[in-house]
């Protein structure tokens, strides 16, 4: 990967004839663009000493402890794939007490999803409400397959769940790059990509037990799924935005997007999903 870490020191540009101004002005513009990366990250570098730029592996780490410490957040998830499209839209919470409150729409229609006191219940206009264990909320999924040992990829968890758990995942089993700086939510960002093998991403995640990551990989495998991809979006302060998990399978390619936005809405109990 390049080495992005040592961008061009300011210096008060010599007199110079009329034809060398574009080149020196060219790398002033590259100057000014490596620093304007390092304030993304919240880096700061004393004058006269060269700059530093953390590790993405850093850097993706302290975003998920800051969005942790929160408590809480709106959330907004978009799913594609293959077999359609489907969003959901609301308040998640984390913590001592666990809770969520969104307004789902996938194949069923449109439904309300609520997490509360370790159970989680999921209805939609004019059918019977669902409800399940927190530890089974796989199994109110619409795409849930039986048999499956009650996982059915992950979108009914991930819906629930603190979102920057799957960015700490990545942080601690994938391989991680800078993209640089973009434009999001009106605010300068540093884009982060990673991958993962199935087996060593899952693994990461501290919250499976032996057990259930034989289902999950299981799971996978039988899709031809492989790898797991992402790209993380991260404003000053290390605040987490964006999160974007990608999955190609033998079935094609499935892609989820979380935005992250009012960081510790309702730290108590679920603000009503809008």
């Amino acid at each position: 990967m390049p080495d992005r870490s040592r961008p061009p020191e300011c210096a008060v540009l010599p007199a110079l004839r009329p034809a060398a101004w574009g080149a020196a002005l060219l790398v002033l513009a590259s100057g000014l663009t490596a620093c304007s990366l390092l304030a993304v990250s919240g880096d700061r570098t004393p004058l006269g000493t060269p700059a530093t730029v953390r590790p993405p592996k850093q850097v993706l780490l302290s975003a998920t402890q800051t969005l942790d410490d929160t408590g809480g957040a709106r959330v907004r998830t978009v799913e594609e794939g293959p077999a359609g499209r489907r969003t959901a839209a609301g308040t998640v919470v984390w913590g001592p007490r666990d809770a969520a409150e969104l307004t789902v729409t996938d194949e069923r229609g449109t439904g309300r999803l609520r997490s509360q006191d370790g159970t989680v219940d999921l209805g939609y206009e004019g059918a019977a409400p669902l409800r399940a264990e927190r530890a089974e909320a796989e199994s109110l999924d619409p795409r849930a397959v039986p048999g499956a040992g009650g996982y059915a990829g992950g979108w009914m968890t991930g819906l629930i769940s603190n979102p920057g758990d799957s960015a700490h995942t990545m942080a601690l089993a994938g391989r991680l790059a800078s993209l640089g700086g973009e434009e999001l939510a009106g605010t300068t960002v540093a884009h982060y990509q990673g991958s993962a093998p199935v087996a060593e991403y899952f693994a990461a995640d501290q919250g499976l037990t032996p057990e259930r990551l034989a289902v999950v990989l299981r799971y996978y495998r039988e899709r031809g799924v492989t790898a797991i991809g992402y790209d993380v979006w991260i404003a000053p302060g290390d605040r987490l935005l964006r999160l974007r998990a990608t999955a190609v399978g033998s079935a094609g390619t499935v892609v989820t997007t979380t935005d992250v936005s009012e960081l510790g809405t309702g730290t108590e109990s679920p603000a009503p999903a809008g």
